[in-house]
């Protein structure tokens, strides 16, 4: 192999040394030359790029200099801005402040011109002068209706027709509430008294009527109604309800059965249950929860509600409410929901005794239900009959309820949070009206419908399905049970 170059070579014939000598010597300066050159062209080359990247570094700092200048032009075009809204703003404050005070003025010198030319001079002076500055920022509303009805001589049918109860009973409410409800009067204004309060909320509970009305029909304003009703009926079912709506005595049960027995032949009745649903606005959240999917495909239109569970006596008074679950529970789950449920498993409140319920409820130790199969015997079609009469004594209670409480009737203008105190209220006012002997005008009346569901799990209790065997061929074979299945 070849690896020395020319100069490396062997010498050969014909030529000399000093020929040799002389050519490499050549070569080298040629190469050196060349060297050179490219040394020369890459530091050329070298100064050239440095030019350039000191060009393109000062460009970068030029232009990164017109950014910051622009920016902090527009920093302070926005704190100049600032600074003149600020000043707009404090300049119609002062002008606002500048106004009150004028009208201060010129209302102080009205007044003052006002109690000069009083005739009752300086006697009436500052009597004067505090009608006048009350008229000043209270709005005059006429409550002519009010004081129509809170005559003495105001006929009794017209009072009943409008509070659904008479004048007595509404005096018994008024005197039970007057400790809770009343208020002092101020310097400002004097306190609505306890009478009006009880019938801004009774009124309203009635008649379903929106605020608007009851601000017209009792001269005051429509936030004031409001108030008034949720601290009514707050007072109603913190003073009332204990008194009014509680589970009955062992002496009270003891007639209760009595009268259940006579009506049905079904021994040991304490209660007949019941379920409704009130319709409500749809809620801001968990609107699913309270979607009424039978009221809607019923009524062909979108329903949202809540449930209210209750038990009821012979004569239709509430022993037992439980209020606020959600529409979209079935009967089952919302019994288990209650206290009354609770109570039955952990106290044994209901041993040894009946609640009557309908086919939406499950058959439990303490709860009695009619059959639901589709094939019925005799015994059974008689047994569902008498079962059915006890259930009408709720389904009745419940339809004077809504009757006499229209509220219950409509979508109210009462937040969610706030309804179970205001059905909790009407349920109270019921039971009084019953205690009391009050009817109720029978176009009023209306007719409970729920549509009810069959339970899921509608036998917890292989004693009481044999109990209630018991019960229908003892009814049959005593002849309590009619012939209406026939």
């Amino acid at each position: 192999m070849n690896i020395g170059g020319n100069c490396n070579r062997r010498p050969k014939e014909g030529f000399s040394d000093e020929n040799d000598d002389g050519s490499c010597s050549s070569d080298r300066e040629t190469k050196k030359k060349d060297l050179n050159g490219i040394v020369t062209s890459l530091t050329l080359l070298e100064e050239q790029g440095n030019g350039d990247r000191h060009e393109q570094n000062d460009k970068f700092r030029e232009e990164k200099s017109i950014m910051e200048s622009t920016r902090n032009k527009k920093a302070r075009t926005v704190l100049e801005l600032h600074s003149n809204l600020q000043d707009y703003y404090s300049e119609i404050e002062e002008t606002d402040r500048v106004k009150r005070k004028k009208s201060r003025v010129t209302a102080a010198a009205t007044v003052s011109e006002t109690e000069k030319q009083s005739p009752n001079g300086g006697s009436g002076k500052c009597e004067s002068g505090q009608g006048q500055q009350r008229r000043l920022w209270v709005k005059e509303r006429s409550n002519a209706w009010w004081d129509e009805c809170n005559r003495p001589d105001y006929p009794e049918s017209e009072f009943k027709k409008a509070f659904r109860m008479s004048k007595s009973t509404f005096e018994l409410i008024c005197d039970e509430l007057n400790a809770v409800v009343a208020k002092e009067d101020t310097t400002l204004r004097n306190a609505i008294p306890v009478r009006q309060r009880v019938a801004v909320c009774i009124w309203r509970l009635a008649t379903g009527e929106p605020l608007r009305l009851v601000s017209k029909r009792f001269g005051l304003g429509i936030s004031t109604c409001h108030k008034l009703v949720l601290e009514v009926c707050s007072a109603i079912r913190s003073v009332l309800m204990p008194k009014y709506l509680q589970w009955p005595n062992e002496d009270n049960l003891r007639k209760i059965k009595q009268e259940y027995e006579s009506i049905s032949g079904i021994p040991n009745v304490v209660g007949s249950m019941y379920t409704t649903h009130i319709p409500i606005i749809a809620p801001k959240i968990s609107v699913a929860a309270y979607f009424n999917k039978r009221h809607t495909e019923r009524n062909q239109k979108t329903s949202y509600s809540i449930t209210v569970q209750g038990v009821v006596d012979p004569t239709g008074v509430f022993t037992d409410v439980c209020i606020g679950w959600p529409g979209s529970m079935t009967d089952e789950q919302v019994l288990e929901k209650s206290a009354l449920f609770q109570r039955a498993k952990n106290g044994g409140l209901l041993n040894g005794v009946w609640v009557v319920g309908s086919s939406g409820y499950p058959l439990m130790d303490w709860v009695l239900v009619p059959y639901k199969q589709q094939q019925l015997t005799w015994t059974q079609h008689a047994f569902n009959e008498k079962i059915g009469e006890i259930q009408r004594v709720a389904k009745e209670a419940f339809g004077r309820l809504k009757g006499r409480w229209s509220c219950l009737q409509k979508r109210t203008e009462v937040k969610l949070q706030d309804l179970p105190v205001v059905l909790g209220a009407c349920c109270v006012l019921h039971n009084i009206c019953e205690m009391k002997k009050e009817g109720i005008d029978p176009e009023l009346t209306t007719e409970a419908v729920d549509d009810e569901m069959v339970a899921e799990d509608g036998m917890r209790s292989v004693s009481s399905l044999k109990a209630r065997d018991a019960i229908a061929h003892n009814l049959l074979h005593h002849r309590f049970a009619g012939t209406a299945f026939l």
